[in-house]
């Protein structure tokens, strides 16, 4: 296929009606607020990347819980979940060898049957194009779907971050890369989402206790800011960005199932998200996280 052909496939027409006011149960973009499945395609904002609902993250504890499966069994499950109709995975450099064994576990597969996501690393004495293209040699792909800066966590990333947006950019119009973006942690790199015209794709932590969410301090141990976190993700979804979510589960503090279908529910009928990212180390987690998205929409 070639890379004209391949984003055509890839993009299609974006068209949504602005987002209502915030009132606790809100539309999601682009479709009805309820009759959603967790393996829909949805599309994220102005990128025009078509992604499923739900994709199959790799980073649980930085990747070690994946990379422990070993090759084996995270291709059986990798597998499993594209069976099950989960059509996006993601994954980033500093999750260790998930790049490579992410390509391994696709190997084979049609690659329009998929989406692909990484987050890089933006250290300022990398060269942006050597990384991706390093990347890419590691995960077996052409292309990735989505490349977001990868934990952004200061009120000056978007400055200090420049040479990678250029990079990004770049490689963007080599079609190395299908739609750009950033992953933030913390209240003040969250702040600087809204109004950002570089941006294609916001990746967002959300839940419903605020577990492992945007505070002032990053790092902080304490409850993030739910209304605030929200509000931002309302914004750029207006400005038509895709949302992506993350922390749907506490970073796994949520032990009780309860938790887990309110937090998914939160993400999609509360704060509007297009696709939330679950890491998973076996079937059964993969089974309960459809059916809790599709309980979300019913």
């Amino acid at each position: 296929m070639t890379p004209c052909s391949r984003r055509k496939l890839l993009k299609a027409g974006f068209s949504a009606s602005a987002l209502a006011a915030f009132t606790g149960r809100v539309p999601v973009f682009g479709q009805t607020a309820s009759g959603g499945k967790a393996t829909d395609w949805v599309t994220l904002g102005k990128s025009n990347v078509k992604v499923t609902r739900l994709a199959f993250g790799t980073g649980t504890m930085s990747g070690r819980v994946q990379r422990e499966l070993g090759q084996p069994e995270f291709t059986r499950l990798v597998r499993y979940a594209y069976d099950r109709g989960i059509r996006f995975f993601e994954t980033a450099e500093s999750y260790g060898e998930m790049h490579k064994m992410l390509g391994i576990a696709l190997k084979g597969l049609p690659r329009d049957s998929y989406r692909l996501m990484t987050k890089m690393t933006t250290r300022p004495e990398v060269d942006p194009q050597s990384k991706i293209d390093e990347l890419r040699r590691l995960a077996q792909t052409e292309y990735f779907d989505v490349a977001l800066l990868h934990y952004q966590h200061t009120p000056t990333w978007v400055s200090d971050t420049a040479k990678w947006q250029d990079g990004v950019s770049e490689a963007k119009h080599k079609q190395a890369i299908i739609g750009k973006g950033a992953s933030v942690h913390g209240l003040p790199a969250l702040r600087q989402m809204p109004g950002n015209k570089w941006l294609e794709v916001a990746m967002i932590r959300m839940n419903h206790k605020g577990t492992k969410m945007d505070h002032e301090n990053y790092n902080s141990p304490d409850a993030g800011n739910v209304p605030e976190v929200v509000g931002h993700t309302k914004t750029v979804h207006t400005q038509g960005m895709g949302v992506i979510s993350m922390k749907l589960i506490g970073e796994g503090a949520f032990t009780n199932r309860e938790d887990r279908k309110a937090a998914m529910k939160f993400a999609f009928r509360n704060a509007g998200v297009d696709s939330v990212t679950v890491g998973f180390k076996n079937t059964a987690e993969i089974d309960e996280a459809i059916e809790n998205l599709n309980l979300a929409f019913a």
